[in-house]
């Protein structure tokens, strides 16, 4: 028997679910064929098979999760491809049986295995090693993954938060070795007051369908909840008149039509300002570590642009976008949004962002208060572009006017400085000419 497990599919991707298998039990499937469709948080991908003969088992069915290293699909390759031989057979021809039917299972044996399994932490063995490594009953672990499972990230967080470690366990940090402020942590944290209760069966008011959440936009829904349970959002709102730039951005869209970067929008412009802003107000460009209360600066910047694609909502990461021209960072949009609209980004494209820019204006809308992309501290919308009345050198004049919402993260940073960094922005992207001289 064959069994093949979910191999490491790089970028530190843990886990993928099941989109559909191209097979099913007692199907016979050859070496290399298609075996099954899969997603991870990032992108989908098609499995091949490692070897020849019949599927004897398959791991789930579509909208399953498995992890890295479990089995995905058990391949009888003994008889290439021929139905397994009983064991009689197998003992005359001198190959190994298959295992015996076990017993059934008496009544006593049975109500045991559901109570073990209620009490049983599901958490995958590297989950389970990370947590005997730190001295920590994985029991006690509150999960965050699917299905109920306890994931890496959740053993860290147990342990930095003063989590109790178990008898037998080697020697773990003491609390004199925490910050003050761990020290007193409780074994098990809760949300005071946050108390779900069971949806209403909504059926019983007309008809309903129930969808899976997939891969992405699962993902999107927990980086959402955490960022808004743990981050206390505010933000800061400004327009800004682009009326120079806008005529700019079109003459040169027009002059550039068909070269790299050509298809010019006021984004890139905008990443440009932004990253002239953040040099001058660090806090934007940072991250907070709750576990040892501190500020993580960074000294490099790169920009997120949020792009809508029908998987979901993905965050490609314009690199350096310091360094690089308008037009070059045009031309990497571009290309981020197209692959990430074919599903083609891979997850290195969406990691180590700093700061992050949601552009809602051409789906409509006026503006909009968005979440930050945790754990960056800050993030930028920009709104719907229009002709609106402003009040220019004492007269009323009709200009190009584009709304701006800074949300950011109040424990790095106050209104006041809030206010002066989107102030900066106003002032760059309204004078294109100086914009281009700081940059």
């Amino acid at each position: 028997m064959l069994e093949f497990k979910l191999p490491d599919l790089g970028e530190g991707i843990h886990e993928c679910e099941i989109l559909s298998w191209h097979v099913q039990p007692g199907e016979v499937i050859a070496e290399d064929e298609p075996l099954v469709e899969v997603e991870t948080d990032k992108a989908a991908m098609t499995l091949p098979s490692p070897g020849s003969g019949r599927i004897v088992s398959l791991a789930g069915e579509a909208g399953d999760t498995v992890l890295v290293g479990e089995v995905l699909a058990v391949i009888d390759t003994t008889g290439n491809g021929e139905p397994p031989a009983s064991p009689a057979v197998a003992r005359e021809k001198g190959a190994a049986p298959l295992a015996e039917p076990a017993p059934a299972p008496t009544a006593v044996a049975t109500a045991r295995a559901p109570e073990d399994a209620r009490r049983r932490a599901v958490a995958a063995p590297s989950t389970r090693r990370l947590a005997r490594e730190l001295g920590i009953d994985i029991q006690l672990v509150l999960p965050s993954g699917p299905a109920g499972r306890v994931t890496r990230e959740d053993v860290e967080l147990f342990a930095r938060s003063g989590g109790a470690p178990i008898e037998e366990a080697p020697a773990a940090t003491g609390a004199e070795d925490r910050p003050p402020a761990l020290a007193q942590a409780p074994a098990a944290s809760a949300i005071p007051f946050l108390d779900l209760d069971p949806l209403p069966d909504f059926e019983e008011w007309g008809p309903v369908e129930s969808v899976p959440l997939r891969s992405i936009r699962r993902k999107v829904a927990r980086r959402m909840v955490t960022s808004m349970i743990l981050v206390p959002h505010v933000a800061q709102m400004d327009e800004v008149d682009v009326t120079p730039l806008d005529e700019l951005r079109r003459r040169e869209r027009e002059r550039r039509a068909g070269a790299p970067g050509g298809r010019l929008t006021l984004l890139p412009f905008v990443i440009k300002a932004v990253c002239a802003g953040l040099k001058a107000a660090p806090a934007f460009n940072a991250s907070v570590d709750p576990f040892n209360e501190r500020i993580v600066y960074k000294r490099y910047f790169h920009v997120g642009v949020a792009v809508d694609t029908e998987q979901g909502l993905v965050v490609p990461v314009v690199r350096d976008a310091d360094r690089k021209s308008v037009l070059e960072i045009s031309a990497e949009i571009e290309e981020l949004a197209g692959r990430a609209r074919r599903g083609e980004l891979a997850a290195a494209d969406m990691r180590g962002g700093t700061f992050t820019i949601t552009n809602v204006g051409p789906d409509g809308g006026t503006a909009m208060i968005p979440t930050i992309n945790y754990p960056e501290a800050a993030i930028l919308a920009m709104g719907r572009v229009q002709p609106k009345p402003l009040v220019v050198d004492g007269e009323i004049a009709i200009r190009t006017v584009l709304p701006l919402t800074l949300a950011f993260d109040h424990r790095v940073a106050d209104g006041a400085q809030a206010a002066r960094f989107v102030s900066e922005l106003v002032r760059r992207l309204s004078d294109p000419d100086s914009l281009l001289l700081e940059i």
